[in-house]
């Protein structure tokens, strides 16, 4: 759809569309250099997929629609080792199947991003309804001890920012990035200026193939790409830094530190949080993905009403900002979480506040959650009820 520009702040020129929000998703990733996209056809997410096969072949990239999510995301990851940027999107079905190459991607430190647009679960589920119930699944799906990076986007320009920004931290930091959002902003338009998107780095190169997960002081591991002349060993088995497998517990036990580490001490910069009238809040509302934005419209009415109501918004799911959280609601009386679940998010929140503080707005029929149930939740837990839904 033809757009018009018109200079960005941030420098470059911006183009404003009116585009849905998986072909923000899709843009976005096209912008940031993917080149590969291996994907199977799954409502919400289609749309991606469909985007993302018109496109690439035009740009000299490759789409590949596999026989499964399970080959899906095997082919996208190893077209990553090659040095391609790139990407799958699925939807709850086949983000179960993708878990045990997720947990390959995460161990081998292979960048990825995988695209989950929610939908309700389990099993078939609600395949056209919304859903925010894969909230731990994007953080413990698979087994073992493990990093996970979460990212929430709110809207159809979070879409897009997010999308190019999973890219980026996925390539950084060596691991998959997960963009989690719910069928709703997958299928809701707006209109989004697409500012200038960081182009992908130089050819991946290590220091030489014999030591290809010998990890600098950000603990990340520097693999050379597959086909650049250097010979190295790739392996989901415990491994050392050759690659080679190893079950030695100092070894392995490293390992699984410094993994967790790399991501931790990116914590600061990927931990991100908007937060809406908190500063004299009684009550925090925390809400993501379109809940967060019928949260908003709930602290205003609420304020309306003499209710000092504020919003916390987690951008980024996992890691959990928790700091930006304390600061939240430092003041605050109480925490009422709302979410297209039963109480995934809140189960964490509860580790950072008081116990007994967090009351719970929840909803896993399919249907959003309207504003109007957000003030009421709000009234009744002012009145000492701490499930209200």
């Amino acid at each position: 759809m033809p757009g018009f520009r018109h200079n960005d702040p941030r420098g470059g020129t911006s183009v404003n569309e009116l585009l849905q929000g998986n072909a923000a998703c899709a843009r976005a990733a096209l912008d940031a250099g993917c080149t590969f996209f291996a994907g199977y056809p799954i409502t919400p997410s289609s749309e991606i997929a469909e985007q993302m096969a018109a496109a690439l072949p035009k740009r000299g990239g490759v789409f590949v629609q596999m026989e499964d999510e399970i080959a899906s995301l095997g082919a996208v990851l190893g077209a990553s080792l090659a040095g391609r940027r790139a990407m799958t999107a699925t939807s709850g079905p086949g983000f179960s199947l993708m878990q045990e190459h997720l947990g390959y991607g995460m161990y081998a430190e292979i960048p990825c991003v995988v695209v989950d647009v929610m939908r309700g679960g389990p099993s078939t589920g609600l395949p056209t309804r919304p859903s925010q119930g894969d909230v731990m699944q994007a953080r413990w799906g698979t087994h073992g001890d493990h990093p996970a990076i979460a990212l929430a986007p709110a809207s159809v320009a979070e879409v897009y920012e997010l999308t190019a920004r999973a890219f980026e931290l996925s390539d950084r930091l060596r691991t998959p990035v997960v963009l989690l959002y719910d069928e709703v902003i997958g299928h809701l338009r707006e209109r989004v200026d697409l500012a200038p998107v960081s182009p992908p780095p130089a050819a991946r190169a290590g220091p030489d193939g014999r030591s290809p997960y010998a990890a600098g002081e950000d603990d990340v591991a520097r693999l050379p790409d597959l086909g650049s002349g250097q010979r190295f060993h790739v392996t989901g088995l415990g491994h050392g830094e050759r690659g080679y497998p190893t079950d030695d517990p100092a070894v392995v036990g490293d390992l699984a530190l410094r993994l967790a580490r790399k991501v931790e001490r990116a914590r600061a910069e990927i931990a991100w949080a908007e937060t809406y009238r908190t500063e004299d809040a009684d009550l925090v509302v925390v809400a993501y993905g379109i809940v967060a934005r019928a949260a908003r419209r709930a602290v205003d009415d609420g304020r309306a009403r003499g209710m000092r109501l504020g919003l916390f918004r987690p951008r980024t799911i996992w890691p959990f900002p928790a700091e930006a959280f304390r600061a939240a609601t430092a003041g605050a009386r109480g925490v009422l979480v709302a979410e297209m679940n039963l109480g995934q998010l809140a189960v964490e929140i509860e580790r950072y506040v008081p116990r007994g503080s967090v009351a719970t707005l929840l909803r896993a029929d399919g249907r959003p959650i309207a504003p109007e149930e957000i003030v009421a939740a709000a009234v009744r837990v002012t009145d000492g009820e701490r499930v209200v839904a």
